[in-house]
């Protein structure tokens, strides 16, 4: 039991996908911290696009 317990602490095989799973909650919750943060600059961004696609559609197509 010693021996098998011993090689349990020594396998190193599960720690880099570990390692991974914990770098991609990181990036994560990172990634939701900036969304949260820009989410009324994006907002108020694509509204103005679309505001202007809209107007510029609508002055072409009157020609």
């Amino acid at each position: 039991m010693r021996k098998l317990m011993k090689a349990f602490v020594r396998d190193e095989r599960g720690v880099s996908a570990m390692e991974y799973a914990v770098l991609a909650g990181i990036v994560v919750l990172a990634l939701g911290a900036m969304a949260s943060t820009f989410s009324n600059s994006v907002s108020s961004m694509f509204s103005s696009l679309f505001s202007k696609v809209s107007s510029a559609q609508s002055t072409g197509s009157g020609s």
